[in-house]
């Protein structure tokens, strides 16, 4: 039995708009580089450092680059075919509607997972200034202002999430000239530190002070500050001219996320040596207050909400974007096809909105169970996600043949060989996760997940439906988006 569109053999109508490509190579580049800096850097590095000592240089590049080799994965298929839907709509047509399925629902739960974190724990940032104002308020108020920006046009959204953004790489820069600035003229204001000296890379027991497990370990904490890299792809659909930005947003966004990584925390290490970091407060912090620099938690706390919000509208962008991909699919309900009159998937948006205020509510009421399970789903659904991505390329390029092989104007590098260097990878962080106690549950949940969305998907099919074939849909053309200014029907 074939799969038929999603709208095939129905008489409902189709969405009256469609998506606009209304983002500009500026904002593509700045929402890919801002989805990969956040709350991991500013405080999760002290985790990773702690692991790995100096050594965690060397495992931000070896996990830059495998996800690196993933978004050129995903990079192949958006040049070629730029929706919004990306890799849940690629996994629908080139492997089976199954996979579709797994694939948009995963990284939907994915980011109500995450958004529901960062919505619980920004009361946290503005209680530093307001202590007054009860958690609860805080996160209604970001969460009806970033909807609100979200509902307004994608070409808003861009802007709002280019300047989210900016301040991040702003704060990064500027910590690593500060921190280089400290190393040459040798500040000192500390009785307790060593002067400081890039020396302290291998004079502190070593590049590999807790030898090569501890770099390995410290794997599993980077490959997670990676995540929402992928976002480049959702954008495909909205882009302006996506045969000319995807390319440049991917090729130049991983470079600079590893100068902003390796950059950082080299320097960091370089002003207060990788044991001497105590693990409470964030490197940044650290840095600025042996710099002398008064104010240096108020800049932090700028910073990190801002890095919060930031994650939330990527979040709440990626989601609408996901759903309404989905639906497209049928393999979501058909309301969420919905599109405004500026070029938003409405109804996705307030869906996904809608979910994540019940989603905040659980981590108010329970945190301890909402933070321990909920969020292994989170962590383990990254490595899913990127998993399925290296399989749907194969079979993407199984599909097309030799023929359209030749024709792809951005491909991935080392086609017969990267997937699978790619995939025996995150079958190894699994492997590393299970010995890691902050990870452990991670594992345990993940393939319980994996057989909830399996069922789930089971229990959507209707023997004899469209939606129920298993087969390779096919092509969901209402998904593309309309050139900027049109308004008319796919």
């Amino acid at each position: 039995m074939t799969n038929q569109s999603p709208a095939a053999g129905s008489a409902a109508p189709q969405a009256a708009h469609t998506l606009r490509r209304n983002l500009k190579s500026r904002h593509i580049q700045m929402i890919a580089l801002g989805g990969a800096i956040g709350t991991g850097l500013f405080y999760g590095s002290s985790e990773s450092i702690g692991l790995a000592g100096p050594s965690v240089l060397l495992t931000y590049l070896i996990g830059g680059v495998v996800i690196f080799l993933v978004v050129r994965a995903l990079g192949e298929m958006s040049v070629d075919e730029p929706v919004s839907g990306a890799f849940s709509h690629y996994a629908n047509k080139n492997w089976s509607a199954r996979a579709g399925f797994v694939s948009g629902w995963n990284y939907w739960f994915n980011y109500i997972a995450v958004s529901m974190v960062e919505l619980a724990v920004v009361g946290s940032f503005v209680n530093y200034w307001l202590p007054g104002i009860p958690g609860w308020v805080s996160a209604a108020f970001f969460l009806l202002l970033i909807t609100g920006v979200n509902l307004v046009g994608v070409r808003l959204f861009g802007e709002f999430e280019f300047w989210l953004a900016l301040i991040k790489v702003a704060a990064v820069i500027g910590m690593i000239v500060l921190g280089a600035i400290v190393v040459a003229i040798g500040i000192n204001n500390s009785t307790d530190l060593p002067d400081p000296s890039f020396a302290h890379l291998w004079d502190q027991g070593g590049f590999f002070p807790l030898g090569l497990s501890g770099m390995l370990f410290a794997l599993v904490v980077v490959m997670f500050s990676f995540g929402g890299t992928e976002l480049v792809g959702i954008t495909a659909g909205e882009a302006e001219e996506p045969e000319r930005t995807i390319p440049r947003a991917i090729n130049q966004v991983i470079l600079r996320i590893l100068i902003f990584y390796i950059g950082a925390l080299a320097v960091i290490m370089a002003v207060v040596p990788w044991d001497r970091l105590d693990g409470q407060t964030s490197p940044f912090v650290q840095i600025f207050d042996r710099i002398g620099i008064a104010g240096a938690g108020h800049i932090l706390n700028l910073v990190v909400l801002t890095a919060v919000i930031s994650v939330y509208n990527s979040g709440l962008y990626a989601n609408g974007r996901m759903l309404y991909s989905l639906a497209q699919q049928g393999n979501a309900p058909r309301y969420l096809r919905t599109v405004s009159q500026a070029g938003v998937p409405v109804a996705g948006i307030l869906t996904s909105s809608a979910v994540t205020v019940i989603a905040v509510f659980v981590v108010f009421l329970w945190p301890d169970f909402a933070f321990q399970y909920l969020m292994s789903v989170a962590l383990i659904a990254a490595i899913i996600n990127w998993s399925m991505i290296m399989i749907t390329q194969l079979k993407f390029r199984k599909r097309i043949g030799p023929e359209g092989v030749a024709a792809l104007k951005f491909t991935l590098p080392f086609p017969r060989v990267t997937p699978w260097a790619v995939l025996a990878f995150f079958v190894l962080m699994v492997v590393l996760m299970s010995f890691h106690d902050g990870y452990r549950t991670a594992v345990i949940v993940g393939p319980i997940w994996l057989a909830v969305l399996l069922i789930a998907y089971q229990l959507k099919r209707r023997p004899g439906s469209a939606a129920g074939s298993d087969e390779v849909a096919a092509d969901p053309a209402a998904q593309t988006a309309a050139p900027p200014g049109s308004t008319d029907a796919p």
